[in-house]
C-alpha cells in the first residue's frame, strides 16, 4: 500500500512504496531530506463496512448504491396551477371588469393569484442543491410570501401621488420596494438574495400584466418626464 508523505520543507504531497517506510530520502522536488513515516504511523479511517459501501448483495458482498437524484426543476402542477389561475382571474374580468374597481375585490383577487404565481416562480429560481419544499409546506409558504407581496403593493398606493408622478422619484422607489420583496422572497423560500430579487421582479411583473389585461391603472399612466 503506498504511503503519504508530505514534505516538511516545500509542503509537496506524493506517495512512495511500502518498502521505503522508516527510512530518509531526498524530496523529489526541492531535495531536503525526509523521513518516511513507518506503516504503523499512517493514520487511516475505518467507516463501518455497510456504510461506506452502500449496503450489501443478498451474498454479503459490499456494493456502492449512489444516491439517485430528484430532479424538479420545474414541478408541473404549480405550473399548471399559476396558468389556470391566471386564466380564471382574466375570464372574471372579462364577465365583470367593472368589479375589479373595488379595492377590497382587488385585493382578494390579487391574492389568490399571487399565491400560484409565487409557486411558479420558486419553481425555476430554487436553489437545485437544496431539497425543493413540497406539499402543504409550501403553499402555506406561499400564502405567507404572498401576503407580503400584497403589503407591498398596498404601501405603494399609499405613496403619494406627487411622489411616484415623475422619472426620478422611480429610481428611489422602484429598488427599495423591488429590494424589501426579495427579502420576503428570501425569508420565505429560502432562496439566496439574488434569486430572491428576480422571484420579487417577477411576480411584479406578471401582476402588472394581469392589472394592464383587467384595465386598472398602471403606475406608469401618472409618471411624466419632469
Amino acid at each position: 500500500m503506498p504511503i503519504s508523505v508530505l514534505c516538511p520543507s516545500c509542503k509537496a504531497r506524493f506517495q512512495v512504496s511500502e518498502k521505503f517506510a522508516g527510512k530518509q530520502g531526498p524530496c523529489p522536488k526541492c531535495k531536503a531530506p525526509i523521513t518516511i513515516p513507518k506503516l504503523d504511523e499512517q493514520v487511516q479511517i475505518h467507516a463501518p463496512e455497510e456504510f461506506a459501501a452502500g449496503g450489501k448483495t443478498i451474498k454479503g458482498e459490499a456494493v456502492l448504491k449512489p444516491i439517485a437524484r430528484k430532479e424538479t426543476k420545474l414541478q408541473l402542477i404549480p405550473t399548471v396551477i399559476a396558468v389556470c389561475g391566471a386564466a380564471a382571474v382574466l375570464a372574471i374580468a372579462w364577465v365583470a371588469g367593472d368589479l375589479f374597481q373595488n379595492i377590497y375585490v382587488r385585493a382578494v383577487a390579487l391574492w389568490a393569484v399571487s399565491v400560484p404565481i409565487t409557486v411558479a416562480g420558486y419553481s425555476f429560481l430554487r436553489e437545485e442543491e437544496l431539497e425543493p419544499h413540497r406539499g402543504l409546506w409550501l403553499w402555506a409558504r406561499a400564502a405567507v410570501c404572498s401576503l407580503g407581496y400584497l403589503a407591498l403593493w398596498g404601501a405603494y398606493y399609499f405613496i403619494p401621488p406627487d411622489m411616484r408622478s415623475t422619472t426620478w422619484s422611480w429610481f428611489f422607489i422602484a429598488p427599495i420596494i423591488l429590494s424589501m420583496g426579495a427579502g420576503i422572497a428570501w425569508a420565505t423560500y429560502d432562496l439566496d438574495f439574488g434569486n430572491a430579487f428576480f422571484h420579487c421582479c417577477f411576480y411584479v411583473a406578471c401582476t402588472l400584466a394581469l392589472g394592464w389585461i383587467v384595465k386598472l391603472e398602471m403606475p406608469w399612466s401618472i409618471v411624466t418626464a419632469a
